[in-house]
């Protein structure tokens, strides 16, 4: 097949940051071709919940999501069974809340809206990517097919091991911080989400943690997710485990069976590292920009945020969006820059994050930081409302700033994402 007419933006990978990105460039008038491999509606490995910081996005840009359900304070329960409460507390530009969707109901949705806008919808396969150049001012994108759609820029928003971030040649797989997650959903009710920091051995704490979370279906969702130190083979650990977590979750009474459904399982790529977000007119969002909360595995917020702030840098500077980009990106990464050290140096001591989950679940400690943990765990702690919460979440944000503003870590935010200090990919 030959070439199709161009566009004015080609947005691969149709999840939250795909369907963003492409609905807020149609909204503005452009020409946008939206392409997935998949068709819709589909199922992604997933805990289902979006943050207070994507609902805001969703509240902004006009979305709403029936079926969901309202989600307003977590549970984080400790080695030794020690539960603590870390409260939804307002802020001044987020909610107060998160909200439990499926991804089949929500990816959809989002799809829906795009289409509605204006975006064309295309199912196929990315095998190259053409970043173009001085002599070439359009990007390309060739489908498995033989199709070639152009379009002055790419935004790759295909998840985590993004075929557009590895085509034009900016991931470096030996830098990613890889967790690897596996969720089923279970058939009766839980209250309150809960974050469990399990011990399959005492005193050795699963890399990474669990989750059991409330589905709008009146069930729940229930998870691992695997921290990977070393090789990514090692993410089989996961599914391995996840019948004696849930057998764990049994056992502490959070849930009253541990049968299940179909397990599904999905790469994450954590706090931005060894991706580089942008290159000439490439652009990378959610998922394949490793925007992946690194403590905790949120990725939905900041996919919604980073969709629609590459569309606003395609469409105020069409030629050459990609430091305008990277700007933005400063501000949405700002967590990552502290928290993805706290994750190496965590995968790296794992005998020490299970003494610190054992101290901070203690009923004193927890009591008094459990408020400031949530907001600095959720990267939130920067503009909540002001009071004894914020002050703990705060401190414990400068505190891993401080800690992170040198190394290998440091170095390669400050060559990538710092548009100021001179990024060596334009």
């Amino acid at each position: 097949m030959g070439r199709v007419p161009g566009y004015d933006a080609v947005v691969v990978g149709a999840g939250p940051a795909g369907s963003v990105a492409a609905l807020v460039l149609a909204r503005a008038g452009a020409r946008v071709a939206l392409v997935d491999r998949r068709a819709f509606p589909r199922d992604k490995a997933c805990g289902d919940l979006v943050g207070p910081r994507g609902v805001q996005v969703l509240a902004e840009l006009r979305i709403d999501v029936p079926g969901a359900c309202r989600v307003g304070d977590m549970v984080v329960e400790g080695p030794t069974g020690r539960r603590v409460l870390l409260p939804a507390l307002p802020g001044r530009d987020y909610a107060d809340h998160g909200l439990a969707v499926s991804r089949s109901l929500f990816d959809d949705l989002l799809v829906e809206a795009a289409v509605s806008a204006g975006a064309r919808l295309l199912q196929g396969r990315v095998v190259d990517v053409t970043a173009g150049s001085a002599a070439e001012p359009r990007a390309s994108v060739r489908l498995a097919d033989g199709r070639v759609l152009n379009g002055t820029a790419v935004i790759g928003a295909d998840g985590a091991t993004s075929s557009v971030a590895r085509s034009a040649e900016l991931v470096d797989d030996d830098r990613v911080l890889w967790a690897f997650a596996v969720r089923c959903y279970l058939e009766q009710p839980v209250d309150l989400p809960h974050i469990v920091l399990w011990e399959p051995r005492r005193g050795e704490l699963f890399p990474g943690y669990g989750w059991l979370f409330p589905a709008p279906d009146g069930g729940a969702n229930a998870g691992l997710g695997l921290g990977l130190p070393g090789p990514r083979t090692a993410s089989r650990r996961a599914g391995r485990e996840l019948d004696a977590f849930l057998a764990h979750l049994a056992g502490r009474g959070l849930i009253g069976s541990a049968a299940h459904g179909r397990v599904l399982g999905g790469w994450l790529k954590l706090g931005v590292v060894g991706t580089v977000p942008a290159l000439d007119r490439v652009l990378l969002a959610g998922d394949a920009a490793g925007l992946v909360n690194p403590l905790q595995g949120e990725g939905i917020a900041t996919a919604l945020a980073s969709g629609r702030a590459a569309a606003e840098a395609v469409l105020a500077d069409p030629d050459r969006p990609g430091p305008r980009y990277r700007r933005a990106l400063t501000t949405l990464s700002r967590h990552h820059r502290s928290s993805a050290p706290l994750y190496a140096a965590m995968m790296r001591h794992p005998g020490a994050v299970s003494a610190a989950s054992r101290f901070l679940t203690l009923p004193g400690v927890g009591h008094a930081v459990g408020g400031g943990w949530g907001l600095y765990w959720n990267d939130l702690a920067c503009s909540a409302d002001p009071g004894p919460h914020r002050t703990v979440g705060a401190a414990l944000a400068s505190l891993t700033r401080v800690a992170a503003a040198r190394g290998s870590i440091h170095s390669w935010f400050a060559t990538h994402l710092d548009v100021d200090r001179g990024s060596v990919r334009r």
